[in-house]
């Protein structure tokens, strides 16, 4: 249900003694077009909030919902590919996922609020980049629902949802990770409340839903290929910081965009962030600065962290100077050999906007393990190839970027 977050303020607004479904993605094979935790509202007048395909199975998941209204207990529901029935509702992708659908009661006065309903308005107060935690129970008499924070007191929350042993320690490892999915709690039995079949694996579970900090990104060099990297990377979820230690760079308009914007020198920044624990695995560090005197200093820094990627810009001959005096200083050879130079995929871009693409799409490739894709650094040739029958543009980079 936490992709539904920024939607709940408003949808919370209208009348509290309203009936709704909750109908969300539990277990997903092969090609599907939403993760697991993905959520669908559905009102008993068929208002929708959300939607789990794309339209493959939403009018399926609808009916499913309002039949579970109408008699109060929930369904759990497995769609796939039918090539015996073209008109069945399924998913034209080849994939699978399982749909369960809990029906949520009108609020009564005096009596308690269902937990899943108190779950969305705990979930509608959360700031968007709050570290988050939904336990659901599936499967269970009453369902339950538990909001958690962050991580303070956590294992107390969860055994008082009554989880103990290796489901506990299966649920803080998703937690820990910003991960999502079902942990069964029994190996056996059956669901009494599964009323529409095709439960491939019944029996109580727990449905965990977290997300973590957004991570970082690091952007060193208040220029045009920062200008145009920073929105970028904010697309992609980083919280984004643009560094460099010349004020009359950094305090131009078109930087505003970004997260943060600091006047420093490079590494001492690093260094500083790193000494006060505000960068962990996940961060990431473009350095795109092209001077050695802020390059040399920040990579070394940089190196030596442990952080998600490091890339830096500049030519072939660049790398190789680069090299030569990180070697110099000490930098151990297999350090050197993770550093991303020249940065970015061999797409022949060559404006600062084709440029951030492609630094983001080795970034891409790197965090999800993307072997076929082939880095600069593994390609051999020029950086930039001028093709005759397309110019290169000029002055593509706005002097103020308006990111909404």
């Amino acid at each position: 249900m936490l992709d539904l977050i920024p939607s709940l303020g408003s949808w919370l607004q209208r009348p509290a003694d309203r009936q709704f479904a909750v109908a969300t993605i539990v277990a997903a094979t092969g090609s599907v077009p939403r993760p697991v935790g993905t959520s669908m509202i559905v009102t008993a007048s068929g208002e929708v909030l959300g939607s789990l395909s794309g339209g493959c199975v939403e009018g399926a998941v609808v009916a499913l919902a309002q039949d579970a209204m109408d008699d109060g207990g929930p369904r759990r529901k497995a769609f796939g590919f039918s090539s015996a029935d073209a008109f069945a509702a399924g998913l034209t992708c080849g994939g699978e996922l399982d749909v369960y659908i809990e029906p949520v009661p009108a609020d009564i006065p005096g009596q308690a609020t269902h937990p899943l309903r108190a779950s969305l308005r705990r979930l509608a107060e959360l700031a968007p980049d709050e570290p988050i935690a939904l336990v659901r129970g599936i499967g269970t008499p009453g369902g339950g629902a538990v909001v958690i924070r962050n991580s303070e007191g956590f294992t107390a929350a969860l055994n008082l949802a009554g989880l103990r042993g290796e489901p506990l320690a299966q649920v803080e490892a998703l937690v820990s990770s910003g991960g999502a999915g079902l942990v069964r709690l029994a190996q056996s039995g059956s669901c009494p409340a599964d009323r529409a079949g095709d439960d491939k694996e019944p029996g109580p579970a727990v449905l965990v839903e977290s997300r973590l900090a957004p991570p970082r990104m690091l952007v060193f060099g208040a220029n045009d290929f920062g200008a145009a990297l920073v929105p970028a990377a904010r697309l992609l979820g980083y919280h984004v910081t643009l560094v460099d230690a010349r004020p009359a760079f950094t305090n131009q308009p078109r930087f505003a965009v970004a997260d943060q914007v600091v006047t420093d020198w490079p590494h001492r920044y690093l260094a500083a962030e790193s000494a006060a624990g505000r960068v962990d695995s996940r961060t990431v560090a473009a350095v795109l600065t092209h001077d050695p005197k802020f390059d040399i200093p920040l990579l070394e820094t940089a190196l030596a962290l442990d952080l998600a990627y490091v890339g830096a810009m500049g030519s072939r001959r660049s790398h190789l100077q680069r090299v030569d005096h990180l070697l110099a200083a000490g930098v151990r050879p297999e350090r050197i050999a993770q550093l991303h130079s020249p940065i970015g995929l061999d797409l022949g871009a060559v404006t600062p906007a084709e440029v951030a693409v492609s630094i983001t799409a080795e970034l891409l490739a790197a965090r999800n393990g993307a072997a076929k894709c082939i880095p600069l650094r593994d390609a051999s040739g020029p950086i930039h190839q001028q093709h005759p029958a397309r110019p290169v543009p000029t002055n593509t980079i706005p002097q103020e970027i308006a990111w909404t």
